[in-house]
């Protein structure tokens, strides 16, 4: 007998929300149905699915699939898990609040899930975190200085990176602070600090460089059990450059483990 498909919610119908809801559309995801997609701005003709709202959504799914930031999985996270919706989402970098972070966790009857976006390896380093506790974990993220920009910055940082030459250190901190700061752009810090449990223990690096056709995440972890070292460079989504191309087939992916396709690395 043939399992019901998993009916599934879209939050957020920008560059990523628009590849996952057209592929989920055209069954890309065996098993998931879009059934819904949430979004306050104009979608357009050619939207595979009637728009609804968060409250309408939660009656409708089994799964949301946020895409649309971390202000909603702030806003709306545990509300979603507490109605026993499931929640995945993409914009991982709201877990590096730890207060919300363990508020998710524990909320339910909802289950949590995240997806990896851009960078691989994060499944090593959690098989890895179970033997014992890493000595050294850090993550040096190279971006297009305009995709970096941020209100808080000053003059002079602005100035440095709008007439940079070459690669200019931005920011150096944690994975609990440098998410706060860069909230487009640094998803993958807080998916290191979710596979290595700990926030305060990644240290990260951001760098802006103007040759930097590719976006640059390396990852160099070393402990007891070895060293480890990931590195990947992605095209930047066209349609937003803060991201990476490879992000939404990432979440199509979760969404097949989520669906039990066979065939999947897990």
């Amino acid at each position: 007998m043939t399992a019901p498909a998993l009916r599934t919610g879209l939050i957020g119908w920008g560059a990523i929300g628009r590849v996952v809801g057209r592929a989920l559309a055209d069954g890309a995801v065996p098993g998931a149905e879009l059934v819904c997609v949430v979004d306050n701005r104009p979608l357009g003709a050619d939207v595979p699915a009637p728009r609804c709202t968060v409250e309408q959504a939660l009656e409708r799914c089994d799964l949301l699939v946020e895409a649309a930031g971390q202000g909603l999985v702030r806003e709306w996270g545990e509300r979603v898990l507490e109605s026993g919706t499931d929640l995945l989402i993409a914009s991982t970098g709201a877990l590096a609040d730890e207060d919300l972070a363990k508020r998710l966790l524990d909320a339910g009857p909802g289950r949590l899930h995240a997806t990896g976006g851009a960078l691989g390896g994060l499944d090593l380093l959690q098989a890895v975190c179970a033997m014992g506790p890493l000595d050294e974990v850090r993550l040096t993220t190279t971006k297009l200085p305009a995709t970096l920009e941020q209100p808080w910055m000053g003059e002079e940082l602005r100035t440095r990176l709008r007439t940079a030459t070459g690669p200019v250190e931005v920011m150096t901190g944690t994975a609990r602070d440098v998410p706060e700061r860069f909230p487009r752009s640094t998803n993958v810090a807080a998916s290191v600090a979710l596979a290595v449990g700990d926030p305060g223990a990644v240290r990260v690096t951001v760098v802006a460089d103007p040759a930097a056709r590719q976006t640059s995440h390396v990852v160099e972890a070393h402990g007891p059990h070895g060293s480890y070292r990931f590195e990947v460079r992605h095209v930047p989504d066209p349609g937003n450059p803060a991201t990476s191309g490879v992000v939404p087939y990432a979440v199509l992916r979760s969404l097949g483990a989520l669906t039990g396709r066979t065939g999947q690395i897990l």
